[in-house]
């Protein structure tokens, strides 16, 4: 304002000084008498000395003179013309100043000032004993901001054919982040590569200015120390935020650029691990380059999370599995191993596996790709979301559910010849020419299918539970729906019924399907999970722990939850922890004898649908006075129980007498 007032002071000077000039002076003729005429008007001067005549050429006579008028006219349209256009000019600065200054002082300030959010590292993840599984270090870090990128498409696309090549990046990657993102704040720092090579980050920082939009930070990526891949559905991963998580998240703080678990643990505990957001207030200069702090609140990182995993135990266990499965040229199985006295798990292998630092700093799609593809699903957790038929290891249960029900006492006993019939339909034991007399705790011991057909869907004039009843008790240990693991993916299973069948197949329930549920085949569909958690169930007398893995949080203990089953079936639970001890003493798992301590346990071999190669179950648990451990396992499509499980099992049982027996109570 102040230029624009100077300049009109001067502007009306000049304007008076011209009409001084104007005045004094107002015509001027250029013939000899008419100047001398006008000049002698002027008083005090004299004609000759205002006037030379010999100076003046002699005009012709169609000019009388040369001279015009100087018209006060002119000035004031000149005058007039100027006086609108500094008008103008004035209320358009008073505009920009006064009424937008606060706008312009805002937009001004944000090109030199900026805000930042500063992501908070994640909590790390300790095995029981304190050992590292999952922890945060260092990464050059790629960053994009979308508001620094030059606006020309053209200088764009060059911007990105050369970030693309320093990065080592498809070019159509960065095409596909900047459409992704296109509608996030100005401030988010979007993640091209957390990985960089030193050689790279160095590259990128030094010729920041000739990257506008491109940024190198240190942040942390996860890292996953241990040499045992069985752990990484227990762990999981992290992955970008989708759309969808981040549309289900987003009133909770999470932002569009975000990592979250995808899977294991990562997943479960995300908002106790993810932490909170800090932010920093800073100067830059034109190329975005910070100059100044103004302000910065550190980041709060997530809480420590510590697991019931002891991971010795797991290693040995998944090293034992992988060379059993490989002298028998397979691939696929699960062993689960759990406390009885709380739910803990301490050791949960599902083979094959992979490894979670493969998504730590962003998976390589081809890599990714060939994961899928491997047609034994290396990514499947399958000790908690496989279904398998469960064969012989689900007796104990229909055995619980007789004795609770009271269709047999301790010493009811049938005769095993082979099998029994019904009309032209033979249903036989695994013996040929049968066991001979059997009560329950034999039955048991030598997995005696014609015993548990009568009980299970009676004989003759006998009457046997039939299908609800043994659906019924099967879901009061937790068969039939999640166990409730704080894992993601875990399956419900699946326990047949009279009203499936009618209506899934169109066909009734017949008698024989109620002897293929009672020795654990035809529809039945049970997880390894599912199994260990009932047979610890059995173990220690008739509490249903709920399953876990965390132990701790922030070193807060987790309380342990439970269930605890009628006195009937605890009574009856005694009945089948005979019988199952019976099995090692003399009976099918009998190799297991031998071990420094006392286990009790069932062997299993499941019919497979499509003539493939039976499964190989085992449960057990010990001490057998004192139960501290239960062991589930599976081998797919490995053949008998008892000769495939049960020298795996051995191996657990010895190895955990050896390194964690103790006679101490609950830890």
């Amino acid at each position: 304002m102040k230029i624009f007032e100077n300049f009109l002071k001067s502007f009306m000077f000049f304007l008076r000084q011209s009409k001084k000039k104007s005045s004094s002076h107002s015509l001027f003729y250029l013939t000899e008498d008419r100047a001398i005429a006008h000049l002698e008007k002027c008083p005090g001067y004299e004609a000759e000395e205002m006037f030379d005549p010999a100076s003046v050429d002699e005009a012709p006579a169609s000019t009388p003179f040369l001279g015009l008028r100087i018209a006060d006219r002119r000035f004031r349209v000149t005058f007039f013309l100027l006086s609108l256009f500094f008008l103008f000019l004035g209320i358009r600065v008073s505009y920009l100043q006064i009424i937008q200054g606060d706008t312009y002082r805002k937009m001004a300030e944000g090109n030199r000032i900026r805000s930042e959010y500063l992501p908070s590292a994640r909590g790390i993840i300790q095995d029981r004993f304190g050992r590292m599984l999952v922890e945060n270090v260092p990464a050059f870090t790629l960053v994009m901001r979308i508001g620094d990128l030059p606006t020309d498409h053209s200088q764009r696309e060059i911007l990105f054919d050369k970030v693309a090549d320093l990065a080592g990046l498809q070019r159509t990657d960065l095409d596909l982040l900047l459409q992704e993102y296109a509608a996030v704040s100005p401030e988010e720092n979007i993640i091209v590569c957390k990985d960089l090579f030193y050689d790279q980050a160095m590259h990128f920082m030094i010729s920041e200015q000739q990257t506008p939009g491109f940024f190198v930070r240190v942040l942390t990526k996860r890292h996953y120390p241990s040499d045992t891949p069985s752990l990484s559905h227990v762990l999981g991963y992290v992955g970008k935020i989708s759309a969808d998580e981040f549309f289900e998240r987003q009133d909770k703080g999470y932002h569009r650029t975000d990592e979250i678990g995808k899977t294991g643990v990562e997943s479960s505990m995300e908002t106790l691990l993810r932490g909170q957001y800090g932010k920093k207030r800073m100067e830059v200069n034109a190329f975005g380059q910070e100059t100044a702090v103004l302000s910065e609140e550190i980041p709060l990182e997530g809480k420590p999370v510590t697991l019931s995993i002891d991971l010795e135990f797991q290693s040995m266990i998944e090293q034992r599995f992988r060379t059993s499965l490989e002298t028998l040229g397979l691939r696929q199985g699960s062993i689960v191993v759990v406390d009885p006295r709380n739910g803990e798990i301490l050791a949960l292998v599902s083979l094959p596996s992979f490894d979670s630092n493969l998504f730590a700093g962003g998976i390589q799609t081809d890599v990714y790709q060939a994961l899928e593809a491997d047609v034994s699903d290396p990514l499947f957790p399958r000790a908690i979301a496989g279904t398998f038929p469960s064969g012989s290891t689900f007796k104990p249960f229909v055995a619980a559910a007789a004795l609770a029900e009271g269709i047999i006492t301790p010493s009811t006993s049938f005769v095993s010849v082979g099998g029994i019939s019904i009309g032209p339909w033979v249903f036989p034991d695994w013996k040929a020419g049968g066991h001979g007399v059997t009560d329950i705790r034999k039955a048991l011991a030598d997995s005696v299918n014609t015993f548990f057909y009568i009980i299970g869907g009676g004989y003759n004039t006998f009457i046997g539970l039939g299908v609800e009843r043994i659906v019924a008790y099967a879901r009061v240990f937790g068969f039939g729906s999640k166990t409730g693991i704080d894992l993601p993916s875990e399956a419900e299973g699946f326990l047949p019924s009279k009203e499936w069948k009618e209506k899934g197949k169109g066909e009734r329930w017949y008698v024989g399907d109620t002897y293929h549920l009672a020795i654990g085949q035809g529809d039945l569909l049970v997880t390894p999970l599912q199994l260990a958690v009932a047979s610890a169930t059995v173990a220690n007398g008739g509490t249903r722990w709920t399953p876990h893995v965390v132990h701790a949080i922030d070193e807060n203990l987790v309380e342990p939850e439970g269930i605890i089953l009628s006195d009937q079936l605890q009574q009856a639970l005694k009945i089948v922890q005979e019988g199952m001890r019976q099995a090692v003493t003399r009976g099918s798992a009998k190799s297991l004898s031998t071990l420094p301590f006392a286990v009790a346990g069932k062997t299993g071999t499941a019919q497979v649908a499509g003539g493939k190669q039976t499964h190989a179950w085992f449960v057990g648990f010990g001490p057998y006075e004192d139960p501290q451990i239960v062991v589930t396992v599976l081998v797919e499509n490995g053949g008998e129980g008892s000769s495939v499980a049960v020298p795996i099992a051995k191996d657990i049982f010895f190895w955990w007498y050896n390194h964690r027996f103790s006679s101490s109570p609950v830890p």
